[in-house]
């Protein structure tokens, strides 16, 4: 491993009888903000926003948080190469694909749909990262994806290459610590702005945010109840998801942490037509906070997750004062090929 790269891990605190490996990649902190005008009108409780749109600027969102541990696995077992899979206009992929630029890893994104003649937002990042890209049909790739990832894998190794595989959004049990150790930093949020929030809520579309988070309110003490608002799927898929991605983590990392007190709960009703498609209502969503302020949000991920929240606001799940805070999880890139959606 070149000393450039060696000089940016950082400090693992002991967990049981391990030390998980992390890389120093995201900006971090990034700072949690009121929007006061949009809780001013709607006259619930006040909304925060944990900016994890902030991680970075094109390596923004919250799969830089995941990748910090992902990549420093793949580094300490001394791999050239990265493969990972996702959707073509995947945040997860672009996040990847530079980083690995970065680092001088090669990088191999295996892409659900068909090839474009014009890159556009992720995709159009992907290339420019340099990264090796092999697109599928939506219909192989759901339906032969594992083989796929060892296909891949097994022609680098014909190559004498060490490749290193990293699943959808790098949600596994490497990259649940993303939010476990985001939940440490969340923690100092609430203590510098005096305030308890009891909801947490954030969008979950792979499972490994909203995994980390739930570990980490535990681990860190805070007594909040974090709710992913699923993108895809349905209700019953993630709490499997969630549930799975935590035993396997408390599997490897022996943490000690009992998981039957963690709480998984799932927003569900806000998917619509299926992933990266989204209602009429989810783009007016998106046009009236970034107006009203100043707040960025995607149709894939944050905009369906924050619709979500004001719903349930309006419906009273998350009662009529105190503090909530919507983990916002970045995806800018992948609103551009959707422009045509917004009325203006």
């Amino acid at each position: 491993m070149p000393n450039s790269v060696k000089k940016q891990y950082i400090s693992a605190q002991r967990v049981g009888g391990q030390m998980p490996p992390r890389l120093k990649l995201a900006q971090l902190p990034t700072p949690l903000q009121p929007l006061q005008r949009l809780s001013e009108r709607l006259g619930g409780p006040k909304i925060w926003v944990k900016r994890d749109d902030l991680t970075g600027s094109v390596l923004s969102g919250n799969k830089v948080r995941k990748l910090e541990f992902s990549l420093a696995q793949a580094l300490a077992e001394d791999c050239d190469t990265i493969i990972t899979c996702g959707g073509v206009q995947s945040n997860h992929c672009r996040a990847t694909a530079l980083l690995c630029a970065q680092l001088g890893l090669h990088c191999h994104l295996v892409l659900r749909g068909n090839e474009v003649q014009v890159p556009d937002g992720n995709l159009l990042l992907d290339f420019l990262a340099g990264a090796e890209v092999s697109f599928y049909s939506t219909a192989q790739y759901q339906r032969e994806l594992d083989n796929i990832l060892m296909r891949v894998h097994a022609d680098y190794k014909k190559q004498n290459r060490k490749a290193f595989i990293i699943p959808t959004g790098a949600s596994d049990a490497i990259g649940v610590w993303g939010y476990v150790e985001a939940c440490a930093e969340l923690k100092q949020d609430f203590i510098q702005h005096d305030i308890s929030p009891k909801h947490i809520i954030c969008a979950t579309g792979s499972g490994g945010t909203q995994a980390g988070l739930t570990a980490g309110v535990h681990r860190y003490g805070i007594d909040a109840q974090v709710w992913g608002v699923n993108v895809c799927d349905d209700e019953a898929w993630f709490l499997n998801k969630v549930n799975s991605d935590l035993v396997d983590w408390e599997r490897r990392y022996h943490t000690g942490i009992n998981l039957e007190s963690l709480s998984v709960k799932v927003i569900d009703g806000y998917v619509g037509a299926g992933y990266a498609q989204a209602g009429q209502q989810i783009f007016t969503c998106i046009a009236d906070v970034a107006k009203g302020e100043g707040l960025v949000l995607d149709p894939v991920y944050t905009g369906k997750a924050f619709y979500g929240m004001l719903d349930q606001i309006e419906n009273g799940l998350f009662g009529d004062s105190g503090d909530i805070v919507f983990i916002h999880t970045g995806g800018v890139f992948g609103m551009f090929p959707q422009r045509s959606q917004f009325a203006f």
